[in-house]
């Protein structure tokens, strides 16, 4: 009996021993079981799965942040220069100067010879801003244009609305004043009673 308990007791700290090891390969599993969870799954290629979620990574250059609203009014208030008699002439201006310069005066003071390469680059260049620039104004007042016909649809049903209600209306209160006796229908019913009355005194009169 005593090597028994003796035993026992000494299997007690290799049970515990044994039990703390089953613990750490536990939380090392499930350890493993959330990294793998975290990362993407890869192919045996190397490359990442398409039905699984990849995780999102910060990109190496950062855009600036601007106002569309801001942007938006410039490029309004631009588009409406560009569509002006004002914008036209002065274009003409600086184009009729800057030919004049290259070609009536010496050489030395000459900065794009012909055929005006410079201007002509310049020209392309204030197209290729102008035409998004127009493009946007527009998009931006279409959106005005479709927020307004809402608004006027609104409006319209709301008026609509309101009319039919005022002609039900209208309508019961003529039903109600066709039910109401009138002047005229009580002075001949007065009469029709006085009528009757003289009849009958008539008659007993003569009786």
């Amino acid at each position: 009996m005593d090597a028994d308990r003796k035993g026992r007791r000494e299997d007690t700290p290799r049970q515990r021993l044994q039990g703390e090891l089953r613990q750490l390969r536990e939380v090392r599993a499930r350890e493993r079981g959330r990294t793998q969870r975290t990362e993407p799954a890869t192919t045996g290629s190397g490359r990442t799965r398409l039905d699984q979620p990849r995780t999102t990574r910060p990109g190496l250059i950062t855009l600036p942040t601007y106002d569309p609203e801001a942007f938006g009014k410039l490029s309004e208030r631009i588009a409406r220069f560009l569509g002006t008699g004002r914008f036209i002439v002065w274009m003409t201006i600086v184009v009729v100067v800057w030919v004049g310069w290259n070609t009536l005066l010496p050489d030395d003071v000459h900065f794009d010879d012909y055929p005006f390469i410079f201007l002509t680059l310049v020209l392309s260049l204030q197209a290729s801003y102008a035409a998004p620039l127009i493009l946007l104004a527009q998009n931006r007042q279409d959106d005005r244009d479709r927020v307004n016909m809402e608004q006027d649809r609104a409006r319209s049903d709301r008026n609509i609305a309101d009319t039919e209600y005022l002609t039900r209306e209208v309508a019961a209160l003529r039903q109600g004043l066709g039910e109401v006796a009138t002047r005229d229908f009580l002075r001949s019913e007065l009469q029709s009673l006085l009528k009757e009355i003289d009849e009958r005194r008539d008659t007993s009169e003569v009786l």
